[in-house]
């Protein structure tokens, strides 16, 4: 459970924390017929921003429109309602969850005609894979739940209940000692963590998988734009299991991760057994970009006023 704040944006105002409730035979909650987003606001010298405000918003509607859901809110009143919870909520630095939700009354299997809620809220988050994952890096395991096909489910979309198959990974890979999982496609090649993008390095190239069986990350177009600008060069290839195991370096990126070298994969250390250097320097430049650091990557940022 997040920490209690002040306020939660829902259909269309602030109310209390506590009072941001809803009934428990909405459609959302028994058929995962629901789609989110994850967005972060930092503290930077200049005050409080929130990192590509509107390339997540446009991915919120989009995900709605793949999944077919009648959104109430345009992109622009959806960047206003994130930026008046947060600021209501008075957090200098903060994670932030967008969400839609089907509502009473859907329980014939579609939501054409479900009535839906929308709601904004922000808690204070930091190291979503631990304290110590930033500097030393995270165990991961490849997981035995691959990540569905792009024809049984709608994969570029954030829906609710597609996340139940990286609960189940998630939950295996820590049941093993790991603090993370990766997804391997229908057709066995890597494809992402249970919440995050993936990217490897070797002899001073950094590689990811392609976007045809991703959830394509925001982050991941950054730190691929950030990574460039270093001076590393970024190829977008199919990957396998075992160039993992013999790569120089590994790292995931994500909102919630944002950039996290993995140090050992199912019980091969990676490299050195330890945060690499190339994923050292990707790290520091991406979070000198998010906080306000560094000139060329202001255009990201929106200032919370």
């Amino acid at each position: 459970m997040p920490e209690k704040t002040k306020s939660i944006w829902m259909d269309g105002k602030l109310v209390e924390w506590g009072k941001a409730t809803t009934h428990v035979l909405v459609q959302g909650l028994h058929y995962g017929s629901a789609v989110f987003e994850g967005v972060r606001c930092y503290d930077t010298p200049n005050g409080s921003a929130v990192f590509r405000l509107e390339d997540h918003m446009q991915r919120f509607d989009q995900s709605i429109r793949i999944f077919g859901m009648n959104m109430p809110y345009s992109v622009k009143q959806m960047c206003g309602a994130v930026l008046e919870t947060v600021k209501d909520n008075e957090l200098k630095e903060c994670y932030v969850r967008p969400l839609i939700f089907g509502g009473e009354g859907g329980f014939n299997l579609t939501h054409r005609k479900t009535p839906v809620h929308v709601i904004v809220a922000v808690w204070a988050w930091k190291d979503y894979l631990g304290q110590e994952s930033v500097k030393k890096g995270v165990k991961a395991k490849v997981s035995s739940f691959i990540r569905p096909h792009q024809n049984s489910v709608m994969t570029k979309a954030k829906i609710a209940g597609n996340y139940v198959n990286s609960i189940l990974a998630k939950q295996e890979a820590e049941d093993a000692g790991c603090e993370e999982a990766i997804m391997l496609d229908a057709l066995g090649r890597v494809s992402e963590g249970s919440g995050e993008n993936i990217f490897l390095v070797q002899n001073q190239i950094v590689y990811t998988p392609p976007k045809e069986t991703i959830l394509e990350g925001i982050t991941r177009e950054s730190v691929i734009t950030v990574a460039r600008d270093l001076g590393f060069e970024v190829r977008e290839e199919h990957v396998t299991r075992d160039q993992l195991y013999g790569a120089e370096e590994v790292f995931f990126t994500g909102t919630a991760a944002e950039v996290v070298g993995v140090r050992e994969i199912d019980g091969r250390n990676i490299g050195s057994g330890k945060r690499g250097p190339v994923t050292g320097k990707i790290q520091s430049a991406y979070a000198d970009a998010v906080r306000g650091k560094t000139k060329k990557y202001e255009s990201w940022l929106t200032w919370v006023k």
